[in-house]
C-alpha cells in the first residue's frame, strides 16, 4: 500500500498579506486550500511547515541578509493563512522551522514517514523554502518520488520560482 505525504510550506500570513506581501502567493491560496482538502480526504498525511523567528531576528543571519522581520512568533503574520487554520490541526501537523530548510521535517520524516513513497510540496516561496525542504526530503527519503505542484507554489519573484522548479527538476523532483 501506498502512503503518501503532502507538505505545506509556510502559508503564513507574513508571505501572503503581510511584512513580505506577495500578489502571486496570494493568487495561490485557492489552489492551495483544494489541495490540502482533497489530501485529507484522501487519507494522505498533511504537515504544514511555519517559518519561525524571534525579537532578535534582526541580529540574525537571515536578518542582515533580508531586513524585514516576518514571521515572529506569536504575530498575526506568523499564523497560517485563516483559509488554512480550520484544516491544520489533526490529523495533520504543524511544525516551526528556524531557517529555510527544517531540521525538524527532516526528523519527522526518517523517524515517522520512513515508509512513506509519494510525497508533494506545495508553498511558499518557491525559491527559497519549498526548494530547501524538497531537497532535505529527498535526502531523507532518497527512495521517495517527490513532487512539487507548480500551481500551489510562488516565488519571490515570478522568475525566481521558475529558476527554482528547473532547479529542482534536474534533482529529480518531478513538478507537476
Amino acid at each position: 500500500m501506498s502512503r503518501k505525504l503532502l507538505i505545506v510550506v509556510d502559508m503564513q500570513n507574513d508571505f501572503t498579506t503581510g511584512a513580505l506581501r506577495n500578489e502571486d502567493a496570494i493568487a495561490i491560496i485557492p489552489n492551495v486550500v483544494s489541495k490540502v482538502k482533497a489530501a485529507l480526504d484522501d487519507g494522505t498525511d498533511v504537515i504544514f511547515t511555519r517559518d519561525t523567528h524571534h525579537d532578535d531576528y534582526m541580529g540574525s543571519e537571515e536578518g542582515r541578509n533580508l531586513p524585514v522581520p516576518h514571521c515572529i512568533e506569536g504575530t498575526p503574520g506568523w499564523e497560517l493563512i485563516d483559509e488554512l487554520k480550520p484544516l491544520a490541526g489533526a490529523p495533520a501537523r504543524v511544525i516551526d522551522k528556524v531557517t529555510f530548510g527544517s531540521s525538524k521535517l527532516g526528523q519527522l520524516l526518517s523517524s515517522e514517514y520512513a515508509d512513506c513513497d509519494q510525497v508533494e510540496l506545495i508553498g511558499i516561496c518557491t525559491d527559497i523554502c519549498v526548494i530547501s525542504n524538497a531537497l532535505l526530503t529527498k535526502a531523507f527519503l532518497p527512495d521517495a518520488h517527490v513532487s512539487v505542484d507548480a500551481s500551489c507554489c510562488a516565488g519571490v519573484t515570478p522568475e525566481s520560482h521558475r529558476t527554482a522548479l528547473d532547479a529542482m527538476k534536474a534533482c529529480h523532483v518531478e513538478i507537476v
